[in-house]
């Protein structure tokens, strides 16, 4: 018996190595190539550690001389807009998302299931049906290449995403505690403010990385909807860094190191509670 579950626990470890090989070696590669010149990045056998290290990369990024060339020096900007833009997504579709969750679990009204679908159904619609009536509205309201345009777009697919999340842990909240606080005479805001929400932090903080994540990665509508380093984002700057006769790998893998920080710190910062949101969502109470 002994010697079956050995042999068992043998054989999932020999099947997960290509897995985690698949995962982390394009994660490994890219941090190491961002170390590395261009001449060295095109040597055959390739260096998985570069022999000359250099810094070069970044200092073209985030301390860019006349020297560099225009896409690193602006990649600096960009980044700041994707932080600027996720943030500002992120924080209207929690404040707007749990007023709308908690009326669609709480609050019982006609055609609510109707409406329930209906949110869903949006995040069914793809991208590229939107953009040509997206851009002639931004055009006519004269939004193209300023960042509010993209903070709307972002909003329509990741609301939806963070109202059925936010859902999923409000039902997770004992409803005796409502009732409770009802008999006590506090109203429905009163009740989603001192109660729903606090006992539903792990969970607000999960809705709030996948929507934070969603406007972060998002390329399509940036790429069309921007130009200018007035609303450029991380995503359109990186592939700026192909151009028509040249192409700066090395830069390009120093700036995808730099877009995946911010996104990788929350994570770490917040891991202990996306874990358990994510948990608590999945069952009802």
């Amino acid at each position: 018996m002994r010697t079956r579950k050995l042999f068992y626990r043998i054989l999932m470890f020999l099947l997960t190595i290509p897995v985690l090989m698949f995962i982390f070696l394009p994660i490994l590669w890219l941090l190491s190539a961002s170390f590395a010149t261009q001449v060295e990045l095109f040597t055959v056998p390739p260096h998985w550690i570069p022999q000359q290290p250099t810094l070069q990369n970044y200092a073209d990024i985030l301390f860019p001389s006349q020297a560099a060339s225009s896409v690193p020096r602006t990649f600096a900007v960009a980044l700041l807009n994707s932080i600027k833009i996720a943030s500002i997504v992120t924080i209207v579709c929690l404040v707007i998302g749990s007023l709308a969750a908690y009326a669609l679990v709480r609050i019982p009204f006609k055609h609510n299931r109707s409406i329930q679908i209906g949110i869903l159904a949006t995040r069914m619609i793809p991208e590229v049906s939107l953009v040509i009536p997206l851009f002639i509205i931004a055009s006519s309201l004269q939004l193209i290449n300023k960042p509010i345009i993209l903070i709307v777009t972002y909003m329509s697919f990741a609301l939806p995403f963070a109202i059925w999340m936010m859902a999923a842990f409000f039902q997770s909240v004992p409803i005796e505690l409502e009732d409770a606080a009802r008999i006590d005479g506090c109203s429905r805001l009163g009740i989603l403010f001192r109660i729903v929400i606090p006992i539903s932090v792990p969970g607000l903080i999960s809705t709030a990385m996948f929507v934070f994540l969603l406007a972060w990665d998002e390329f399509f509508f940036a790429l069309i909807f921007t130009s200018t380093l007035a609303a450029k984002t991380a995503p359109v700057a990186i592939a700026e860094f192909v151009g028509r006769y040249a192409v700066n790998i090395t830069g390009m893998m120093a700036g995808g190191i730099l877009a995946a920080v911010p996104p990788v710190l929350l994570a770490l910062i917040f891991q202990r509670y996306i874990v358990s949101g994510l948990t608590a969502g999945a069952v009802k109470g």
